[in-house]
């Protein structure tokens, strides 16, 4: 187990040596401790290391992440997981806004709640969120899976393409062209696998699924102000 302080050491160098770990490197787990708020700590990692953020962070947190394991053990604040590309984020408390906004694929798991838009334009990344979620969730949102446990805001799914948002409580409002969608046994087995991943007890069958009505999908005269 590495550890560093960043109470004694720069952000940079942190970055720095955790991009500096390749399939020929032993250093495979890190510790990162008083990381009080910093932005952007373990982005852009693209190696199989375990990297645990002990304390909540601030702007970007493990973005760009490929095939690292992150766990921040606090809450992040805007952009955490953004453009994740593969490997799993595991946030133990809160999410602020846009929350794996672009993801392309990998895991991200949010223990507490997360804020507005939540997956935007979401190309692939599958998140999975204990508690709630804000407005303007999974806006844009092309394809992967929103996983919510608690409720959703206003708007979710807006203008939403091939992605699947599946919510367990109480929706405010729909986003234009979003829909409730049939959850047939594909649908509640991929369900499954990922409150397996995502560590979380629900039942899929307390679930409802979210998709695009498809009607967005090509341009019509009368959409148009």
């Amino acid at each position: 187990m590495q550890t560093y302080d960043l109470a004694n050491g720069s952000l940079r160098e942190l970055n720095a040596t955790l991009h500096a770990q390749n399939e020929t490197t032993n250093q495979t787990s890190w510790e990162i401790t008083n990381p009080r708020g910093a932005h952007a700590i373990a982005c852009g990692l693209d190696s199989p290391i375990e990297v645990a953020i002990h304390g909540s962070t601030g702007y970007y947190s493990a973005g760009m992440n490929q095939q690292a394991t992150v766990n921040i053990k606090g809450s992040a604040g805007p952009g955490v997981a953004e453009n994740m590309m593969s490997g799993k984020v595991v946030i133990d408390g809160d999410a602020s806004q846009y929350a794996g906004a672009t993801g392309n694929g990998g895991l991200l798991v949010i223990k507490g709640n997360a804020s507005s838009r939540c997956g935007i334009s979401m190309k692939g990344i599958n998140i999975v969120v204990h508690g709630n979620i804000g407005h303007m969730s999974a806006f844009m949102a092309q394809s992967g899976n929103l996983v919510v446990c608690g409720d959703a805001g206003d708007a979710l799914g807006d203008s939403c393409y091939e992605a699947s948002i599946f919510v367990r409580g109480s929706v405010k409002s729909l986003g234009a062209d979003c829909e409730e969608k049939e959850m047939r046994p594909e649908h509640m087995e991929i369900l499954r696998e990922l409150l397996l991943q995502g560590e979380c007890d629900a039942k899929p069958a307390e679930f409802k699924r979210f998709g695009s009505a498809r009607t967005l999908y090509n341009f019509n005269v009368d959409n148009a102000y």
